[in-house]
């Protein structure tokens, strides 16, 4: 080349390819929901006279949210309390005697099931009164209140007071054109494609609308086995971590979701690829 004065030859990268097995994904818009959600509801009827929580914190089942006025209930398990304990006396008393021939058995008896009742309607107003509580059902994030200090609630209603959603992990509720499921098992049968295997097999990635994908992969639970009739659409449902909170119930991701993988595939860089009538 210097010889004849003609420019040097270019350099051009080089790269050496081999087939090899490729995983086949596929993005799907998807919506997040709480794993579980418990609506915390008045059960026992009166003022609400206080809330136990902040609004917007986690709480732990069983965790006190809620005080309902109590008086009413007080003096019915009260009441309940002396009649069984009458009639638990009296019962017992009836014991002996009607081992003496004292008294008859039929009088035992009666004594014997006023006892029972007794202690049933004991039972319930102890139950009643537990109501007047109210506790956390699920431990989660606890929305706001509805209802304020000094409402009459549970009055022929159960009346709603707060929602309670565990957020970690969350649902990812995603739809799938049936004609690409088709399309997929069809290649499945014929060789073209295979399932994808191992942690891969179920994996799905969230993307998230700043175009970053989540930092935490996801895993698919199931897949519908009937197509929506209205939609064409089939039903799938993932899971995924939310350890930080930094996903919420009510957004709308992108999952790209392993499905299947071609083997003896080679991949080559897209620049690399030129396109012609040819």
């Amino acid at each position: 080349a210097a010889a004849t004065g003609a420019p040097p030859a270019p350099e051009v990268g080089v790269m050496t390819v081999q087939p090899g097995v490729v995983p086949l994904t596929t993005e799907l818009p998807g919506r997040l929901e709480a794993s579980r959600v418990a609506e915390v509801r008045a059960r026992a009827a009166g003022i609400l006279l206080k809330r136990h929580f902040q609004e917007g914190s986690e709480v732990k089942a069983g965790q006190r949210l809620f005080t309902i006025d109590s008086a009413p209930y007080r003096t019915t398990y009260a009441s309940a309390q002396a009649n069984y304990a009458q009639a638990s006396a009296l019962a017992k008393r009836y014991r002996p005697l009607v081992e003496a021939n004292a008294v008859s058995k039929q009088e035992y008896d009666a004594a014997e099931a006023a006892a029972t009742a007794a202690r049933a309607q004991l039972d319930a107003a102890r139950i009643a009164l537990g109501y007047t509580h109210v506790t956390a059902p699920i431990s989660g994030r606890i929305g706001r209140e509805m209802v304020t200090e000094g409402a009459l609630v549970g009055q022929g209603d159960v009346t709603h007071l707060a929602t309670i959603q565990q957020i970690n992990p969350l649902y990812i509720n995603l739809s799938q054109s049936a004609n690409e499921v088709l399309q997929m098992r069809q290649a499945l049968r014929a060789g073209q494609l295979v399932t994808a295997e191992g942690a891969e097999a179920a994996k799905v990635d969230v993307i998230l609308e700043s175009g970053e994908t989540y930092a935490h992969s996801g895993r698919l639970l199931f897949t519908d086995l009937t197509v929506d009739p209205g939609t064409g659409q089939v039903s799938l449902r993932a899971e995924v971590p939310n350890p930080d909170k930094l996903l919420l119930p009510g957004m709308f991701v992108r999952v790209r979701l392993h499905q299947a993988q071609a083997d003896n595939a080679i991949l080559l860089p897209q620049q690399a690829v030129t396109r012609g009538n040819q």
